[in-house]
């Protein structure tokens, strides 16, 4: 049986025959290289947070006050990292998780994206800010499981065509996003004066979708003047101030699909959300890029998960570098988690094969860290595979 381990057994073989990797083997050594290739205004998109960034900060310190007991002299020759989330299969408990404006990455954007899960038998989740609409990056992996991540906007006649197209496009899911109905105080951003939504990035699925097409007066291909007026209209309909728990209903009336609630921190939060029909929680911060000095999410996981008690499935976001940083986080209750930032890098050095690269990187480490830990599948951990380092 194939392991993503073996591919170190594939990368010593080529090193016999002089071929080192061209590509890094550590999501920070991505995040370097990245830095070297990529513009000044892509980089700080990608890699800024809010304010200080310390909440980024804090997502990876997190994973550092935890450490995995390794148990000895078990049978993990025969490895099974597969799950299955909402009834969505997948070969190992880890997404990509649904980033926006990759069009300023690399031209293959989102579609990169989706043909490397899809390769790898990973479910991949579109942002409602793709740089291409959502009906054309399905048709890129016809036969691949996807989810929709949902920004929920201002208008709801154009926030439930979004999620009637997702349905009828085939995704799996329905992804909603509650931490960002404005942007944080992004200093990186704002030091370059710079915010993609306005030069026409990232907003696909607005200008391919006829409630928002209806509400313009020309259509934006048209002219210059068509286009700025429909990034205006973008800037007021993005975003939902208002929306409520109580909005999670409607939801029901326009989709039968299974209903995510990502940016959930407080165990309270988890609570309302599963009260008001969610079918599974995100524990997000969203990469550290909304609230300075917000508790790290794997800090929250626990709690989140408690409160959960088992009546849907908790997914963990944001600080994941690592398999160690994997396992840790499923011990402590996850059921899969998603990863962001070391993909978009490998994007930006490779296109759809700097994605591979980097998501085979963490799958492999995982896959090594869970046996060597003593564990052949991932439903096998638990909190006791896990200790955490005394602070005092």
């Amino acid at each position: 049986m194939a392991h993503f381990g073996d591919l170190t057994h594939d990368i010593y073989q080529r090193g016999l025959a002089g071929h080192r990797p061209d590509l890094p083997m550590t999501a920070d050594e991505l995040e370097v290289a990245a830095r070297r290739v990529l513009p000044a205004e892509t980089f700080s998109y990608v890699a800024g947070g809010a304010s200080t960034e310390r909440t980024i900060a804090a997502n990876r310190e997190a994973f550092a006050r935890w450490r995995i007991v390794p148990r000895m002299l078990r049978s993990v020759t025969e490895r099974d990292l597969s799950t299955t989330v909402l009834d969505t299969p997948m070969t190992a408990p880890v997404f990509t998780a649904p980033v926006g404006v990759l069009g300023l990455v690399h031209p293959e954007a989102d579609f990169a994206v989706a043909r490397a899960a899809a390769g790898l038998g990973l479910v991949s989740m579109l942002s409602t800010a793709s740089s291409a609409s959502l009906e054309d990056v399905a048709a890129a992996t016809p036969d691949a499981p996807r989810w929709f991540q949902l920004y929920w906007p201002r208008d709801p006649q154009l926030a439930e065509s979004l999620v009637r197209r997702a349905d009828a496009a085939g995704y799996r899911a329905i992804v909603v996003t509650v931490d960002t109905w404005t942007l944080g105080w992004r200093p990186r951003d704002l030091a370059l004066a710079h915010l993609p939504f306005l030069q026409r990035k990232g907003i696909a699925n607005y200008l391919s979708d006829p409630v928002f097409q209806a509400r313009l007066s020309a259509s934006p291909e048209g002219s210059e003047q068509a286009m700025q007026a429909a990034i205006r209209l973008w800037t007021e309909l993005f975003g939902n101030p208002v929306l409520s728990w109580s909005d999670l209903a409607l939801l029901r009336e326009w989709t039968r699909l299974p209903v995510l609630v990502k940016g959930i921190c407080h165990p309270d939060d988890a609570r309302v959300a599963l009260d008001h029909g969610a079918d599974g929680l995100v524990v997000s911060n969203h990469g550290g890029r909304q609230v300075d000095g917000s508790r790290a999410t794997l800090d929250c996981l626990p709690g989140v998960v408690a409160a959960a008690d088992g009546r849907a499935p908790v997914l963990l976001d944001s600080g994941i570098r690592c398999g160690a940083d994997v396992l840790i986080a499923l011990a402590l209750g996850a059921q899969a988690v998603l990863v962001g930032r070391p993909w978009i890098y490998g994007l930006g050095l490779a296109g759809q094969r700097g994605v591979e690269h980097a998501l085979r990187v963490i799958l492999a480490d995982f896959d090594l860290t869970l046996a060597l830990a003593g564990y052949s599948r991932p439903s096998d951990l638990s909190a006791d595979s896990v200790v955490r380092e005394s602070t005092g």
